[in-house]
């Protein structure tokens, strides 16, 4: 294994940006994961535990008339049998949630879509458990259901929630309260400019809807969590969550206790995307534990999956006014998010997302309205991209049908359009670090854009396509970090983001490295445990690197700066005289003390501990309800595009992708290897929600609820040609210069595969996933014999 060489750290800014860390060091944890020592929460099994399995509602929306629990609890081997009324008397207001606190820990007086916990069923052995949960026999009393997210937001549309109450949690969404009597949980819009005189004044209006299904997340290592008592009046959750943090203050909340009762840690997650954010499982366990006297185990198996949180269905309107000469001058969005029966997360996606609508464009009149709204489908919250990916998918389909309309080249017609350095973003706030141009510019080359192609004459037929989108990074949040110096000299990074696969463990350690002279495989990376490692928000929205990277560089420079206190001390020179390089102190006439040497020199023996903190809030300022503006809405954007070149089979509407190009401003790659397997990892992943992924449902049932029918890309559907390209001009304000780049890959992909697909045979989708029987469906329509519908 490569050892980075140690550089003398003059760094005094966390903004020191063009210099620093950057080299692609293998993963900290990569030989446990290829030995299989590595922890995972789904492996962990305590003495004495039980195994929970849910009974789950096959209703999507009902009264619950009675709960009989007596054949389960006859079942033997069966310990207990908890419903939403029994949790009730020890939680008197158990319910969630990051937006509202709307979701029952199980279902009380009504369920509101299929698949909803009503009871779970405890015992010792598992399929015991599993048997008995199909016993529990319920009565319900069905209610009118609605699925469709536009239909859903009509004041005519059955209710789902008779009142919401906002959980307050996040300072940028204090005013959620929903739209009384209807079923829309946010209303958030944005204006700018007079949209009806843009419109009025242009010479082109194009006006169109596109849709997107619902999809999940599919990760491997299923969503787990385990409770047990302690015997210090407290619980401790064991769990595959993103956000350690916020599971602590929302089940201590739950409870009336003190959070300092309340321990959850994590362990590596075998995915995440979302799946695993805010409380899933662990309020379930927790009260389990609780009534039980037990520990308590639930693991969801891939089926439940399908039922426990979904990447939102869309619905987007978009018109846009255009000059002869090809500059947009007036956009309206709107665009209705299809949340699932509860919350979760939903209101922030569709308000962050919401407020990009208008692209990485500079258009002087905009207008964009998002609507988050409930329907009886199982909940939607964030998915690799934070809702991005579902706006990219029209606004830059339709860029395209405005460049062909206008006879011009799609790539010039963004390049006329974007927004430059300095210029105002629909929001209001200053676009800064943004390498709009940049990512035009690399796709244009990869692409080798002004190069024929050959399109073929038989039944295949081939085509090119480009995107870009545009994403604002999370704000407001808080990320706290710790770094110590053992007595030996050894040191140790403290924080609470998750490594679910993205390597933050790995980068993250690279900067203390970097910042404390030493290599990076030297750092002992504690992974989250609430009685341990200081708060973070959450690990997601692509926000560690710069959110995390900023505390980490604080922690490592305050302990740094207490050991070459206790050096200028010990060698009698100024501190600023000295160097910290190879794990030692350097005076300048060569002399050296080591760390372990200067702890000694300190403590007078092998003793005592150097603690570092450092604390980053970016700054933010909430944007105006009315307008949506703001000097500050993001710390920093993120930019994506996104090239593919493709063949389509003419019979069977099949799209194969030869050539997919992902290009994605990093700022400054800490660990260049890392981010371009980010770059082509989220789109492959996106590459799969283009062309295949789709939930399909029936009255709220799921049809296609495991991977056997649900289908996930596998190596035959990569490109023969993939590539993650990586712009890197350092940000200005990021810890040495890098941004998040998680989802960047994730936002342009669709647009450029449908793109191309209208290059190769002339026809427009408007609904993803772009499937051979869709695609030949458009074909025959255009060549005027239609197919029969079924």
């Amino acid at each position: 294994m490569p050892t980075p060489k140690p550089s003398a750290t003059k760094i005094t800014s966390p903004t020191a940006a063009a210099s620093g860390p950057r080299q692609s060091i293998p993963r900290l944890e990569s030989a446990a994961k290829v030995t299989g020592s590595a922890e995972y929460i789904i492996n962990m099994r305590i003495p004495g535990m039980l195994y929970g399995r849910i009974t789950r509602s096959p209703v999507a929306h009902g009264k619950i008339i009675s709960i009989d629990t007596s054949a389960a609890l006859a079942f033997a081997g069966v310990h207990s049998v908890i419903t939403g009324e029994d949790i009730r008397k020890i939680i008197p207001n158990p319910y969630y949630g990051p937006a509202f606190h709307d979701q029952p820990i199980l279902a009380l007086d009504k369920v509101r879509y299929v698949g909803e916990p009503v009871a779970v069923v405890l015992a010792r052995d598992p399929h015991i458990a599993e048997e008995a949960a199909d016993l529990v026999e319920v009565e319900y009393d069905p209610l009118d259901p609605v699925f469709d997210e536009v239909a859903a937001a009509q004041p005519t549309a059955p209710i789902i929630h008779d009142v919401l109450q906002p959980a307050g949690t996040f300072p940028d969404l204090k005013h959620l309260k929903g739209r009384a009597g209807t079923n829309v949980a946010l209303d958030a819009q944005v204006r700018r400019g007079d949209i009806e005189k843009g419109f009025a004044t242009a010479d082109h209006v194009f006006e169109h809807t596109f849709h997107n299904g619902k999809v999940i997340h599919a990760t491997f290592e299923p969503i787990v969590s385990l409770a047990e008592l302690t015997d210090t009046n407290g619980i401790t959750i064991h769990s595959a969550t993103q956000s350690p943090s916020f599971v602590r203050s929302e089940v201590a909340r739950l409870l009336g206790w003190a959070e300092n009762r309340v321990r959850v840690r994590t362990a590596l997650l075998g995915g995440g995307f979302g799946a695993k954010l805010y409380i899933k499982l662990e309020a379930l366990v927790a009260a389990c534990a609780l009534l039980a006297r037990k520990p308590v185990r639930i693991a969801l198996t891939m089926e439940e999956q399908f039922y426990t949180i979904t990447k939102h269905g869309t619905t987007v309107r978009i018109k846009t006014g255009v000059m002869s000469d090809g500059r947009m001058i007036a956009r309206k969005v709107e665009t209705w998010w299809n949340g699932g029966a509860y919350a979760d997360i939903g209101p922030r996606v569709s308000q962050k997302s919401g407020f990009t609508g208008a692209g990485p464009y500079d258009i002087e009149n905009i207008a964009l309205d998002n609507h988050a709204v409930y329907t009886n489908e199982p909940p939607a919250g964030a998915l690799r991209g934070f809702g991005i990916s579902q706006l990219v998918w029209a606004y830059e389909s339709q860029a395209d049908i405005i460049a062909h309309a206008l006879g011009m080249d799609p790539l010039a017609f963004r390049r006329l359009n974007i927004l430059r350095e300095g210029r105002p973003h629909a929001t209001g706030t200053l676009m800064r670090h943004a390498e709009i141009a940049e990512v035009l510019n690399r796709l244009e080359i990869k692409m080798d854009w002004n190069r024929p192609i050959e399109r073929g004459t038989g039944t295949v037929r081939r085509g090119r396509g480009i995107g870009i989108g545009i994403k604002a990074s999370i704000s407001p949040t808080t990320s706290v970090a710790t770094v110590t110096i053992a007595g030996d000299g050894s040191c140790s990074m403290l924080c609470s983001t998750v490594d679910m696969g993205q390597g933050s463990d790995t980068a993250l350690a690279q900067m203390t490295a970097e910042i404390l002279g030493i290599a990076a495989t030297s750092v002992r990376v504690v992974h989250p445990d609430t009685d341990i490692t200081p708060y973070d928000m959450a690990t997601l929205g692509s926000r560690s690197t710069y959110h995390m990277g900023h505390a980490i560089i604080q922690a490592a420079e305050a302990v740094r700066a207490q050991l070459m206190e206790i050096a200028a001390k010990s060698m009698g020179v100024a501190t600023e005289q000295l160097t910290c390089r190879e794990g030692a102190a350097f005076a300048p006439d060569g002399r050296r003390m080591s760390f372990r040497e200067l702890m000694l020199a300190r403590f007078g023996m092998q003793a005592g501990h150097l603690t570092g903190t450092g604390t980053f809030t970016p700054p933010f300022s909430k944007p105006d309800q009315e307008t949506g503006q703001s000097p500050q809405v993001t710390p920093f954007w993120m930019l994506g595009g996104a090239g593919a070149e493709i063949e389509v089979d003419t019979e069977t509407g099949r799209i194969r992708v030869t050539k997919l190009v992902n290009v994605g401003d990093v700022g400054r790659a800490i660990n260049p290897s890392i981010v371009e397997r980010q770059l082509t990892g989220a789109g492959t992943m996106q590459l799969g929600f283009t062309l295949f992924e789709e939930m399909r449902f029936s009255d709220g049932q799921v049809l296609n609820a495991s991977l056997a029918d649900y289908k996930i890309p596998g190596t035959l559907d990569i490109p023969d040609e993939m590539t993650g390209e990586m712009i890197e001009i350092p940000h200005g304000d990021a810890p040495f210069g890098a941004k998040g780049v998680g989802e960047t890959a994730v936002f342009s992909v669709a647009p450029a595969i449908a793109n191309a697909l209208f290059d190769a045979i002339g026809v427009r989708i408007m609904e993803l996933p772009l499937t051979p029987e869709r695609v030949l469906r458009a074909l025959r329509e255009k060549e005027g014999r239609p197919l029969e519908s079924e």
